[in-house]
């Protein structure tokens, strides 16, 4: 029979699909499936409205077998076939309105049955072969029909002898060459890892035969190769079963089917939403933290499906940054989808799914850290973190979304607190939420400037981590309490008590600060006495937004710009280091000069910062002892 020309339109469609569309090749066989797959829902629906048609879902499969010394690939299944005018409309005319306007593509409602509508997945076998041929027989009808293409410059359609109802695509796959090796989809482990990937809950059988060894009878340790055919695909995904009927081992093994993590998950959510928009999820929150999370390699997105066939490995759209750790699956068969059946990034029916499961994830959170505060507290220390930088990203954009999830060290509970937790005992004449900044919770229980809050009965939250404080300041107050450092030139206490012994001294006091700030120009702001210091001689505090630990960390960044905190030497005057500074100031300005040196070096070390000049440091010790 002669051969027919596709369309003009058609042709440009074709080249487009072999070339542009798909961004893998591998994915010819996940459109081949899921077209078989359609056609045995056709007869399936068919059967609902005729009496004289029993379906019987065991009868019904789709195959998947190779011919190597051939270099054939077919794709078989048990459908409703095609007749020679389905062949013409459907395979003749690629995107059957013979359309050029990719835009309309976009706007079918039905996502699970865009490919098919539109004619255009089959095509994707192109990709792969240099020939393709449709051995089909409809349903109903005694003759069958052969379609034979070998690209853009037409196809042929004939009778053909077909025993059995259904449709077998069988592909003349492509030799190697120097950039693509097509010999896997000869490969009866690769096509099985293909179709695990893509197509694995397909709800028909996928059958295949599968390479095996046993034992050789009459031996011990003599193996011999044999095949078997196997259905290769799982067909029901957990996320439609009924969760009730469904163990916490069901679910950690599929996580680890899914190689999800080496670690068991520490909860799991399996979310079913039938309203406007329709979706099953199964999503988990790992117990620990990916290897390469903070790298450039780690991708985060949850697996996404359209009725049961994979679109996307890894869409990143459904998660939040911050929730960047869950893993897991979602599936709707409400997804406009494209061209290539991978779904718009901006879709608004992805958008109203993401803002579910986000709400959904923080939920489940909230409640693990209510009533199971050791496994919180174990998430928290793998990915607390990320939930502070959501905090602070996007100019605070999700701050009060967040805030309830956060935990800091408490000095009173001597564990992990919530923000609600600690507002909650609040002394009702305490006016700030009190902080300290530092290395480790260790060093920050030693640090001076906490003496007199302490001393009040105040709690203070201890932030170990680099970006605790910029959270902080991001999110301003919790409450309506306002967060305030412990090293805060103001702490907003009235200590007044401290100082009144020495009233009659102001104006030496002053001058004798004057002289300490001036030689300690341009390493800080001013000296002055401290109403926060009880046992210590000395600290640091600081004035303005950027605290000294702040500073610590913005000069570790890249391309940091110096951005020093304004820092102010506290001196305790009731301390007897004061009376030293006031002789010296009195008798020997020379020790004033050693002793303000020395001061300010050990605030340096209290608050961890390295000495300007460590020999000097020493040898000024060795001046005082001589």
């Amino acid at each position: 029979m002669a051969k027919k020309k596709f369309k003009a339109e058609s042709k440009r469609v074709l080249d487009i699909m072999i070339n542009s569309i798909y961004t893998h090749k591998e994915i010819f066989l996940r459109e081949l499936i899921s077209n078989a797959s359609d056609a045995i829902d056709k007869i399936y629906y068919k059967a609902l409205t005729d009496e004289n048609l029993n379906f019987n879902k065991s009868n019904y499969y789709i195959k998947i077998d190779t011919d190597k010394d051939n270099r054939k690939l077919i794709v078989s299944d048990t459908g409703i076939g095609m007749t020679k005018e389905e062949l013409e409309e459907n395979l003749g005319v690629i995107a059957q309105s013979g359309s050029f306007n990719f835009k309309n593509l976009n706007k079918v409602k039905d996502g699970y049955d865009i490919i098919g509508q539109f004619g255009v997945g089959f095509y994707s076998s192109f990709m792969v072969a240099d020939k393709v041929e449709v051995h089909t027989r409809a349903l109903g009808e005694e003759e069958g029909y052969k379609w034979v293409s070998e690209g853009a410059d037409g196809y042929s359609i004939k009778s053909f002898d077909k025993e059995n109802v259904g449709t077998d695509i069988i592909l003349t796959i492509k030799e190697n060459t120097e950039d693509d090796n097509y010999d896997k989809y000869l490969n009866t482990n690769e096509l099985q890892q293909i179709v695990k990937k893509y197509s694995d809950f397909i709800r028909y059988p996928i059958k295949m035969e599968v390479d095996k060894t046993k034992l050789k009878e009459g031996t011990e340790d003599e193996y011999e190769s044999y095949t078997e055919i196997e259905t290769v695909n799982s067909m029901v995904p957990i996320w439609k079963k009924n969760k009730l009927n469904l163990k916490d081992e069901d679910y950690e093994n599929f996580y680890s089917e899914k190689h999800f993590g080496f670690d068991k998950p520490l909860s799991h959510l399996h979310v079913s939403i039938d309203g406007v928009i329709r979706y099953n999820a199964v999503l988990f929150i790992p117990e620990n933290i990916p290897f390469d999370y903070y790298s450039k390699e780690y991708e985060k997105g949850l697996e996404l499906y359209s009725n049961g066939v994979l679109i996307m490995n890894r869409c990143p759209d459904l998660l939040p940054d911050y929730f960047s750790f869950i893993k897991g699956v979602v599936d709707s068969e409400d997804l406009t989808l494209n061209l290539s059946r991978e779904v718009l990034q901006k879709d608004r029916q992805l958008q109203f799914i993401a803002k579910n499961l986000r709400t959904k994830i923080k939920k489940e959170l909230e409640t693990m850290m209510k009533h199971d505060r050791e496994k919180y507290e174990k998430f928290y220390s793998s990915f607390g973190r990320q939930l502070k930088f959501g905090i602070y990203d996007e100019f605070g954009r999700d701050k009060d979304f967040l805030k309830d999830l956060l935990m800091f060290y408490s000095s009173k509970e001597e564990k992990m607190v919530s923000l609600d937790e600690y507002t909650s005992r609040m002394p009702e004449d305490q006016n700030y939420i009190f902080y300290a900044a530092g290395e480790s919770k260790e060093m920050l229980k030693k640090l001076p400037q906490t003496e007199s809050i302490t001393d009040k009965g105040y709690e203070v939250l201890y932030f170990t981590e680099d970006v605790d404080e910029f959270a902080i300041k991001m999110l301003g107050e919790y409450k309506e309490k306002e967060f305030k450092s412990v090293s805060s030139s103001d702490i907003g206490i009235d200590e007044s008590d401290s100082a009144k012994d020495n009233e009659a001294d102001d104006d030496v006091k002053k001058e004798i600060f004057e002289y300490m700030t001036k030689a300690l120009s341009g390493k800080i702001s001013k000296v002055k006495s401290s109403k926060r210091l009880k046992n210590h001689p000395v600290c640091l505090s600081n004035e303005g937004d950027v605290s000294i630990e702040m500073e610590k960390v913005l000069k570790n960044m890249p391309n940091n710009q110096n951005i020093k905190a304004n820092k102010v030497l506290e001196i305790n005057i009731n301390h007897k280091v004061y009376k030293s500074l006031k002789n010296a100031y009195q008798n020997d300005k020379d020790k004033l000069d050693l002793y303000t040196n020395l001061l300010y070096n050990q605030a340096l070390l209290i608050e961890g910062l390295p000495l300007e000049d460590p020999v000097e440091f020493s040898n000024n010790i060795s001046k005082i002892m001589d």
